[in-house]
């Protein structure tokens, strides 16, 4: 996925970016297949013709090369069980009738992924809009130095973390690519930053303990960023700033 990510930005057609994350997606169940087919097919094929049975009208001595050998591979894993290439050695049986529950295992896992990854990017970019929504409305010190903006650091914080365990276990929705800055978060995590800069000069004390949990899931956020796909060794600001730069969002606003 990051080859395809770093392509992705070479190219020099616009919006290239923006499918670098369902193609990378693609491709990687496409190598899972592959990697299945050829090495069930490396099993079959050194036993072929004789551990086989062919349909009527099949020559063996005709259809015993590694090209038959990935047709039986591409017949069981995709359930189809045409039938006209069948084993026949006891062993190569059982072996048969597993590659189909790899198949079927292959299709649960794409399927599973894909609905584990696209609400992980619907927390990210409502994450976004929200800290969009907060910086457009320019709040006062006054105005954050108060019940109500502890209130929304505390959830800030929060959304902050579920982005932080989302990037965890689905590190993959990094190559997601928001082509609007509004709901980009590498485009606005810079004004996150700069919220709980403001919040900590508070005077109210709930609002400097909700600045520094906001600094610290920031923080989090950071780490696992420049841990996963950035390697900056950075500060947390130049993290983000790498953030913004790999997503081609050069800061907030």
């Amino acid at each position: 996925m990051t080859a395809v990510w770093r392509l992705a930005k070479a190219l020099p057609r616009r919006g290239a970016a923006g499918l670098a994350g369902p193609v990378a997606m693609a491709v990687v169940v496409a190598v899972w297949c592959l990697t299945a087919v050829v090495g069930w097919a490396l099993v079959y094929w050194p036993f072929m013709p004789e551990a086989f049975a062919y349909a009527p009208g099949l020559r063996p001595d005709d259809h015993a090369g590694f090209d038959d050998a990935l047709y039986v591979s591409l017949v069981h894993i995709s359930t189809l069980g045409l039938g006209d290439i069948a084993p026949t050695e006891g062993w190569l049986r059982i072996v048969a009738p597993m590659e189909s529950l790899v198949g079927f295992a292959l299709l649960t896992a794409t399927v599973a992924w894909t609905l584990g990854v696209f609400p992980a990017l619907a927390r990210r970019r409502s994450l976004a809009l929200r800290i969009s929504h907060l910086v457009r409305t320019h709040p006062t010190t006054d105005q954050v130095d108060a019940d109500a903006g502890a209130a929304v650091l505390d959830g800030l914080a929060a959304d902050v973390s579920v982005v932080c365990v989302d990037l965890l276990q689905y590190a993959e929705s990094y190559y997601f690519h928001d082509g609007d800055r509004r709901i980009s978060l590498a485009g606005q995590i810079a004004g996150a930053v700069g919220l709980a800069d403001q919040a900590s000069a508070a005077r109210h004390p709930d609002v400097r303990r909700s600045a520094a949990v906001v600094r610290a899931a920031l923080d989090d956020l950071a780490a696992i960023l420049d841990s996963r796909f950035l390697h900056t060794q950075g500060a947390a600001r130049e993290v983000f700033e790498a953030y913004a730069r790999d997503h081609g969002h050069l800061g907030g606003g």
